[in-house]
């Protein structure tokens, strides 16, 4: 097994190699942490993004979707605190002139802290065997629970920092725990400053006239504005939700890991309107709604987690990540927030506008709470990437596979004519054409078959379906499941059925029900 590090950076290779993500202007030396997705790559975000979007729209009557533009009038921005608070904590280091995130360094330290947890346990698992008992382990060793200790109150201590907008203090912590620059190695650090993170732009047909914009920060106030448009065309009856995807844009200035952390990226979020009272209960609701999504896809619960925020926004009465493990550690994947009735409340406050709701059961009116999710598309890109790609050694040889869940796969099932001739690639054509509505299918009559098969194997298709001479007397052929490398007969009328069976949205959707 490879060390995280080198995982990442073969992750990185695969992903340009076989035509999933590339550099972004690529031919002119690029944009940092800006990227493009290639043609297998486009697939499996939109793949990605329709999982998600059926989720939410089809197995919650209550739950509708919208898309709302990009550009939005400017005090939108002032209303939702962007304007004055959207800012990152940054940090110079003197010697290297590398600029970065100082929560993001004091994170990391505590992430090696947990790296030394996870050692500890290995250790203890290689001692003890199967009377291996992790739980109590975690509890009571005293190594573990002394590093345990000590990140919790590191954490503590940024987040109350940070919270009083006590940057000195922050600094200071980043001095007492030693944490040394990545690239000069040296301690040598400037005074942590804010920075605003959202790009400007301009409206207008003149520079005289032109009104300044913002490039969306997120696409949540989309939705805040448009709640009663929704509400009453839709005849909405609380509580329901608004689900939308869409870009957003932030001007990182420690954009790193790359795609966890881009300038340009997209987000799929529901904001789901309550009436106040309610926010506990339909919170864990869906802490737990959102993670049996993403246990759906059968990646193993043992690479999720639940992370509770020590330091709150000021309108928020709790909140959640569900990280992740990239090869670079547990990170944010998605969040769950209980954010009340702030955001209606400053957009009312700032339009003029009531943004309120007639309960006929209450018999009155009031201004909804609101409980978020909110997940990063290309982060969940790049979870299903990372944790798909392995190496597998078999009997003298070995093969790069992509486990990517059959769902969400570029494409489902590859066709494939054992040789060039014999009328077997018009039949293989044949099979294509009748698959083409339904799935996404491949032809590919280059190299030995078994070469084909790799390809295949390298780029996540779950099914490969050889075409031979028999296939022509008994219209039956053989098909190979990826995971397993099993092949199977199969008659060509039944391979309809049986792509269905493994990859429709629908048959999956169903996990989430169970």
């Amino acid at each position: 097994m490879k060390a995280p590090d080198e995982h990442f950076k073969q992750v990185i290779s695969h992903a340009k190699e076989y035509g999933f993500i590339f550099q972004s202007s690529e031919i002119y030396d690029g944009l940092s942490a800006v990227y493009d997705y290639g043609q297998l790559g486009v697939q499996l975000k939109n793949n990605i993004r329709q999982y998600w979007w059926q989720a939410m729209t089809r197995l919650n009557e209550n739950i509708v979707g919208i898309d709302a533009a990009i550009l939005m009038h400017p005090t939108t921005w002032k209303a939702s605190g962007h304007v004055d608070a959207f800012n990152d904590p940054l940090i110079d280091n003197k010697d290297s002139k590398k600029r970065y995130r100082a929560d993001v360094l004091i994170e990391d330290h505590c992430a090696k802290l947990e790296a030394k947890i996870d050692k500890e346990v290995k250790k203890a698992e290689k001692r003890f065997g199967d009377a291996f008992d992790k739980e109590q382990f975690l509890a009571t060793n005293a190594r573990v629970l002394e590093l345990t200790q000590r990140s919790k109150e590191i954490l503590s201590r940024m987040a109350q920092s940070l919270e009083k907008e006590d940057l000195a203090d922050v600094k200071a912590l980043i001095e007492e725990l030693g944490i040394v620059c990545p690239v000069s190695g040296s301690k040598n650090w400037t005074e942590v400053k804010q920075f605003n993170l959202m790009f400007g732009t301009k409206l207008g047909a003149s520079a005289e006239s032109a009104t300044d914009l913002y490039l969306r920060p997120e696409t949540a106030q989309g939705i805040f504005v448009n709640f009663l448009n929704v509400q009453k065309s839709g005849r909405m009856k609380i509580p329901f939700g608004i689900a939308q995807t869409g870009k957003a844009f932030r001007n990182e200035i420690v954009a790193r890991q790359f795609i966890f952390r881009m300038r340009e990226f997209e987000q799929m979020e529901m904001q789901f309107f309550i009436a106040p009272g309610t926010q506990k209960q339909w919170y864990e609701h869906w802490k737990e709604a959102r993670l049996k999504w993403h246990l759906s896809l059968g990646m193993g619960e043992d690479n999720y987690r639940f992370h509770d925020h020590e330091k709150l926004a000021h309108y928020a009465d709790a909140a959640a990540d569900i990280e992740f493990a990239f090869p670079f550690g547990f990170k944010e994947l998605e969040g769950i927030h209980s954010r009340t009735d702030f955001d209606l409340s400053r957009h009312e406050e700032f339009s003029g506008k009531k943004l309120q709701y007639f309960d006929p059961e209450m018999k009155e009116s009031y201004v909804p709470y609101v409980v978020e999710t909110s997940i990063g598309l290309d982060r969940m890109f790049l979870a299903i990437l990372s944790k798909s790609l392995v190496e597998e050694e078999l009997d003298g040889s070995s093969r790069t596979v992509m486990r990517i869940p059959a769902v969400l796969a570029p494409l489902k099932a590859a066709v494939l004519p054992l040789v060039k001739k014999d009328r077997l690639p018009d039949l293989a054509k044949e099979i294509i054409d009748t698959l083409k509505f339904e799935f996404e299918v491949a032809y590919d009559e280059k190299d030995a078959v078994g070469r084909r098969y790799r390809r295949q194997d390298a780029i996540g298709t779950p099914f490969c379906i050889t075409v031979d001479h028999q296939s022509l007397e008994d219209r039956t052929v053989t098909i190979r499941h990826r995971d397993s490398m099993e092949q199977d007969r199969i008659a060509i009328d039944a391979l309809a059925g049986l792509l269905r069976e493994e990859t429709a949205m629908s048959n999956w959707l169903k996990r989430i029900e169970l």
